[in-house]
């Protein structure tokens, strides 16, 4: 195989390919908050996450495709809500219309045999105890919102020396001679949350497979019973 020279050692080919590790996860819907005790006495706030079960709904590869990836669907969607070409998707799995469809990338090789077409994905054959996972998350929206909710700002001051209307303004944005202009990236008022959020390395505190429950260390952005995607 050809090497490549340096001038005080030989990189291989194999050594520039960067390998990613295999991501398996799971759709779920945000229930709500609440907090256990620890081993040690603390009081740990969670959140609580009802994770699947997902139907897997495609399988690609890398001949007909280009890559791996596994589509799972969750939640149940009345069929005369269905676009009819999603229908037909559903259909081709043998499953009913769903309400989310998620594709993750290079699922875990461990887990081959229970992704093919039409199976059933539950999460207690992705994740166990003690798990770190990431939880990806739509934000609550505040719609139109000024500079002190949006950027934390103090207000331009008191309401003495004629700031009588001012104390939430945002002030000056820039010089007027020169740049004559304002520059981009100025924090200034605008549409607030709403927007998709990933939390990383959040510990999984306690399975409960029989309901199709996982609660889970830290908060989780999102409204209650909006949908949330795990991945290991």
């Amino acid at each position: 195989m050809q090497s490549f020279k340096g001038d005080r050692c030989v990189y291989t080919c194999e050594s520039l390919y960067i390998i990613y590790p295999k991501m398996s996860g799971i759709i779920g819907k945000k229930i709500g908050m609440t907090s256990i005790f620890s081993a040690d006495g603390r009081n740990v706030a969670c959140t609580l996450i009802e994770a699947g079960p997902c139907v897997v709904t495609q399988v690609k590869n890398v001949e007909t495709d280009g890559y791996n990836a596994v589509q799972l669907s969750y939640g149940e969607r009345k069929e005369k809500n269905t676009p009819k070409p999603l229908i037909g998707h559903f259909k081709k799995a043998g499953t009913t219309p769903k309400q989310k469809v998620v594709e993750f990338r290079d699922f875990r090789v461990e887990f081959e045999g229970q992704v093919d077409m039409g199976k059933t994905v539950v999460s207690d054959k992705i994740f166990v105890e003690g798990d770190f996972i990431d939880a990806i998350g739509t934000s609550k929206g505040k719609g139109f919102q000024g500079v002190v909710k949006r950027h934390g700002f103090a207000g331009v001051g008191g309401a003495t020396h004629g700031q009588h209307n001012r104390q939430r303004h945002p002030g000056s944005i820039g010089a007027c001679s020169w740049p004559s202009r304002v520059f981009k990236g100025m924090r200034m008022a605008g549409r607030t949350g709403g927007n998709r959020v990933k939390v990383l390395n959040l510990k999984v505190l306690k399975i409960y497979p029989e309901k199709n429950l996982l609660l889970v260390s830290g908060s989780i952005p999102g409204a209650k019973n909006s949908f949330v995607i795990l991945e290991k």
